[in-house]
């Protein structure tokens, strides 16, 4: 009784954070199936907490290089042990053991959280290295919660769910160039530099995006409908994140954050049901 309580105040803490940092996120999880949405926050809680470590923390970067290291320490012991003192990890390690969730998935975000406290360039592999374990790799610990299991749907959806986490995560890059460089001086883009950023680059990286978006969406019509729907308004909200940023030039980037309004959310919701009702 005393575990089921810890368990779920755990739960429950991972659920809070997931809405304390992405309004966007929480109204995709919010149409999944009431069963899989604790399990989709304990993912968000534990990769939310991992970044703060990197970004947010107030200290030196080998202090916070430090505790990133404590942290995926503590999570593969959890991992192993079945329980943590910290209740995101403790959410976390649950979801992983439910759903026997790869290990590798796992080492290839922290090890991705760790390269932003040394790499402030990338060249193509690293950063093909990198949007895999920040993006890719999260989205395949959901695949596993979605598909229950059933590792040979898992293997067959795995490169389409691969090209939406890579679609999400160049749209945040873009999104966040100025504060990356400004504030962390960092440059994901292979060949891209922020401050001589043009028209032409954004272009190219648009239709990349476009690209990925084709690949997920094939993906994304066969999945299971506990999370169809949910998944559905995160890829339209991003979509209609694109088209915003598509309709700017690149100094504008360089100027400010262009961000989807809470009004534009909700047509965004709306939209997403009826070509979901009717398209997918």
């Amino acid at each position: 009784m005393t575990m089921d309580l810890y368990l779920n105040n755990a739960l429950r803490l991972s659920k809070i954070t997931t809405k304390a940092y992405s309004t966007s996120f929480s109204l995709g999880v919010r149409m999944l199936h009431k069963n899989i949405r604790p399990h989709i926050y304990s993912i968000y809680g534990f990769v939310r907490f991992a970044d703060e470590i990197v970004d947010s923390f107030p200290v030196p970067a080998e202090v916070r290089s430090t505790l990133l290291s404590a942290f995926r320490e503590e999570t593969f012991i959890a991992l192993r042990e079945g329980i943590s003192t910290n209740p995101i990890i403790h959410s976390f390690q649950h979801t992983v053991n439910t759903y026997a969730i790869s290990h590798r998935l796992i080492t290839a975000f922290l090890d991705s959280m760790a390269m932003d406290l040394t790499e402030t360039t990338h060249d193509q592999a690293s950063f093909e290295r990198y949007i895999f374990g920040s993006a890719s790799a999260v989205g395949l610990m959901c695949m596993a919660v979605f598909m229950k299991g059933d590792t040979a749907e898992l293997e067959r959806l795995e490169p389409h769910a691969i090209k939406l986490g890579e679609a999400f995560q160049k749209i945040n890059f873009l999104r966040d160039i100025k504060a990356d460089y400004s504030f962390r001086k960092r440059s994901y883009f292979p060949d891209i530099q922020p401050e001589s950023f043009t028209n032409r680059q954004k272009n190219k990286l648009e239709k990349e995006i476009y690209e990925d978006f084709r690949m997920a969406r094939e993906g994304i019509i066969q999945l299971p409908r506990c999370c169809r729907f949910g998944v559905y308004v995160a890829y339209t909200y991003y979509r209609t994140l694109t088209r915003k940023i598509q309709r700017c030039k690149a100094e504008d980037l360089l100027n400010r954050r262009i961000r989807v309004n809470n009004f534009r959310k909700l047509v965004v919701l709306k939209m997403a049901f009826l070509r979901h009702l009717f398209h997918t």
